[in-house]
């Protein structure tokens, strides 16, 4: 059994902590607090590339190679070089100390703790292989250290590029929402795919995209590789199995209504070219299983928010409007949220969300919140704004 560690934005570890117990896999640490923005569980073998396949909220995914009690550099180096490394890295890898972060630790140098186990790994390697430098000619591979309370976590990441590049989206536009951060907001809302959704602020399509995917099914991970492809206890013969199997989960015959608009024509045009590209990844894969079927495209027009009128009797408004110190000046913004009160009374019986940064939202949008959710999209302290307006018996 492996203890893997996910990353995610700081306020969405109980929504990817419940994403990972609904593929199977138990959560660590026995039911305490999940440290800000990780969450650790543990998983078999395969969870190494499935978590990276199937992990809609994650921004990466690491394997635990150490957890141990350092006071000094001494114990550091030691537990370092205690690792089998020669068992997780190739003989030709470009080994990365990437980051390393520490918290109430008397170790409080990351530099210094970053070097100390960057040495303690080559001086490993060296004795076990017998060989006075490496050759570093080979793929990068990066470790990250956490040194919390005195305690020392070590992690090998397997993601490679962050989870969030899905490999669908050729162009974000101007400010994109990450990938990840449209998935956590689609189950922050608890949507199901039998209710119609529309992004007003479609931008480069992410949110509806995002839903179509979780809609049919389709893990996230299919259009990419990962760096767990490089290294040496990869199985290529298994992951092809489990890419087959999750291709097999694909669901091609559930009705879903997920539509965006932008004032923007060129975000329109963005968005539809983003749309194909994933539907053209899940039609590949499920293609490797020898089905030849389509899934649907969301709908995306151009149309001002302020001209839209809701087409079914209730549904989810999600969005990510412009954020005052990212697209415009915050008079700008203000103005743009007060007149966004349309949408209020344009869509009287659909729940909304909106993610934004600026923190006089509400008081512009002119209603008062059913909850605010805190999160840490990119480098952005943002809140996310819940107007519950559907009957629960409805949804």
């Amino acid at each position: 059994m492996n203890t893997l560690v996910a990353l995610c934005a700081v306020g969405a570890e109980k929504i990817l902590g419940n994403e990972i117990k609904h593929l199977g896999y138990k959560l660590a640490g026995n039911g305490t607090k999940a440290a800000p923005g990780r969450v650790s569980f543990l998983g078999d073998d395969d969870a190494l590339f499935r978590a990276n396949l199937c992990l809609r909220t994650a921004d990466r995914v690491y394997l635990q190679l150490a957890s141990y009690s350092a006071l000094d550099f001494d114990q550091l180096y030691d537990g370092a070089y205690s690792i089998a490394w020669q068992d997780f890295l190739n003989k030709d890898s470009r080994i990365v100390v990437d980051k390393v972060r520490t918290y109430k630790s008397k170790l409080n140098s990351e530099h210094s703790v970053q070097g100390i186990v960057h040495k303690a790994i080559y001086s490993k390697l060296g004795d076990v292989w017998h060989m006075s430098s490496l050759p570093e000619s080979g793929e990068q591979s990066d470790i990250r250290v956490y040194v919390d309370e005195n305690q020392v976590l070590i992690l090998q990441d397997l993601s490679g590029l962050p989870l969030h590049k899905r490999g669908y989206r050729t162009d974000g536009g101007i400010a994109p929402l990450r990938e990840t951060t449209a998935a956590a907001l689609l189950q922050e809302m608890m949507w199901r795919r039998k209710t119609p959704l529309h992004d007003p602020f479609c931008g480069s399509g992410t949110i509806a995209i995002e839903a179509s995917l979780y809609a049919f099914n389709v893990a996230p991970g299919f259009g990419r590789r990962f760096a767990i492809e490089n290294l040496p206890f990869f199985n290529a013969e298994r992951a092809n199995e489990i890419r087959q199997k999750e291709a097999e989960g694909i669901r091609t015959d559930v009705e879903v209504r997920i539509t965006g608009s932008d004032i923007d024509a060129a975000a329109v045009e963005r968005a539809k070219k983003n749309a194909e590209y994933a539907c053209v990844m899940a039609g590949r894969a499920l293609k490797s299983i020898g089905i030849s079927r389509h899934i649907p495209r969301p709908d995306f027009v151009q149309s001002d928010f302020a001209d839209l009128a809701a087409p079914y009797d209730s549904g989810l408004l999600l969005c990510n409007p412009p954020y005052g110190e990212r697209l415009g000046d915050e008079e700008e913004a203000a103005e743009l949220y007060r007149r966004m009160g349309s949408l209020w009374t344009d869509f009287p019986n659909w729940d909304i969300g909106v993610i934004t940064s600026n923190e006089s939202f509400q008081e512009n949008f002119g209603h008062k919140t059913s909850r605010i959710k805190k999160l840490k999209a990119g480098n952005l302290d943002t809140s996310f704004y819940v107007y519950t307006r559907i009957n629960k018996q409805e949804k």
